[in-house]
């Protein structure tokens, strides 16, 4: 009875391992698939990822709150056309799935290509997201973009940093921003959502 009990321990706890390995891919593949609909503003398709509650705040614009409004604030931005670049890489995952397997927290970084008729831009930032899995199914929860910089393209880092944008005057966002701070030549870091995985500490 006791090698039936803990061959029965065993095969539960394989089985949440495989489940947590699965979720990582899966949203792994939410996130990305993200920054390739941004890259070629489907903005439809970018929002039918998020929660019907779910939240975006980017780059200072302040924080919208819905399916519906984050549909409406994408669909604010610039279109793909002649003459125009939007590249949103999303790199370096640390994925923090939480006990229950319906919620999870992510960190990426995003580097960005951005061309405009008026002006050619590098930036670079930091997400701190959250996940929800709806009816088995991974959605974005809370998509929080810290924007490290933008610089013009043909003068660089040392040129200093573009302001953000902030908000977009004929579309208030929900709330304000959540968190005030700036980007390059401002220092910033990003709140972790996860300990040191070596020291335990967090920062």
């Amino acid at each position: 009875m006791d090698e039936l009990a803990a061959l029965r321990r065993e095969v539960e706890a394989l089985r949440i391992e495989a489940r947590r390995a699965s979720d990582y891919v899966a949203i792994c593949n939410l996130q990305a698939s993200y920054g390739y609909y941004v890259d070629k503003t489907l903005w439809d398709e970018a929002a039918d990822l998020f929660c019907t509650d779910g939240t975006l705040e980017i780059a200072g614009r302040g924080l919208f709150r819905g399916q519906d409004r984050v549909r409406a604030y994408l669909h604010r931005l610039p279109k793909l056309e002649h003459g125009t670049l939007f590249n949103h890489m999303q790199l370096q995952p640390v994925i923090t799935i939480e006990e229950d397997g319906r919620s999870a927290a992510g960190r990426w970084r995003t580097i960005m290509e951005i061309a405009l008729p008026s002006a050619s831009l590098r930036g670079e930032g930091m997400y701190e997201n959250r996940y929800r899995r709806d009816d088995g199914v991974w959605k974005i929860a809370r998509l929080h973009a810290f924007i490290t910089y933008y610089v013009p393209a043909d003068k660089g880092w040392s040129a200093g940093g573009v302001p953000m944008a902030g908000e977009l005057p004929d579309f208030p966002p929900d709330a304000p921003q959540t968190i005030a701070y700036g980007s390059f030549p401002e220092v910033f870091v990003p709140p972790f959502h996860y300990p040191n995985p070596v020291t335990g500490r967090r920062r």
